[in-house]
């Protein structure tokens, strides 16, 4: 897909990539804000990061050129050659994601998915949920005549799901600040703003980008 350009910028990211980035960050931090005071308010922005998740899956086969992953997803060796120039501080340039954060897309969007499963999992154990018909049925089936030892099971069912669950969310939170931290650096040695370049759409123009 063609992609456009004026004298000194070239258009990157488009509409619906924006859209998706910053609405995750929106719905993301709300949705781990608000498991302290509303399980149900948490479920529902639960619900919306995978609904997000989802729709960038599907634009990453048929989106613009460089939503799709098949322009930002590398093989080891591009992985390795772009580390070692980050490393000399002369990171190779790329218009669309580099090597290294298109890998990093591929994990964020990897761990939203277990953190949703795992979340569907903690309302299966309560009979809620899009889970919850297949969780029912197979306790009913393993424990219909022990109705005391189905709620214990359930309720070791429910805090299994949600160790889980944590854990997931706190590896996340790491690799936000990790994944900031590599935008503030990434930014400054290619002394051009990503964070404008996700609002806007457009990146500087480079002779020497590699895509």
């Amino acid at each position: 897909m063609p992609h456009t350009s004026t004298e000194n910028q070239i258009k990157v990211w488009d509409i619906a990539v924006r859209v998706f980035h910053w609405s995750l960050v929106v719905f993301f931090t709300l949705a781990y804000l608000s498991a302290e005071f509303s399980e149900d308010i948490h479920v529902i922005l639960g619900y919306i990061v995978f609904g997000l998740v989802v729709f960038r899956l599907v634009w990453g086969l048929i989106g613009s050129r460089y939503a799709r992953f098949s322009q930002f997803v590398y093989g080891p060796a591009r992985v390795k050659s772009y580390l070692r120039s980050f490393m000399r501080a002369r990171p190779e340039h790329y218009y669309g994601h580099n090597p290294a954060g298109g890998w990093a897309v591929v994990f964020m969007l990897a761990m939203l998915l277990l953190i949703s499963y795992t979340g569907m999992k903690i309302e299966a154990t309560e009979g809620e949920g899009l889970l919850a018909q297949q969780s029912v049925s197979l306790v009913k089936a393993a424990y219909a005549d022990d109705e005391a030892e189905h709620e214990e099971e359930e309720s070791a069912d429910h805090e299994f799901w949600e160790e889980i669950h944590e854990a997931l969310v706190n590896i996340m939170l790491v690799f936000v600040v990790f994944h900031i931290a590599a935008v503030l650096v990434s930014s400054g040695m290619h002394e051009e703003n990503l964070v404008k370049a996700m609002v806007t759409g457009y990146k500087k123009k480079v002779d020497d980008s590699l895509d």
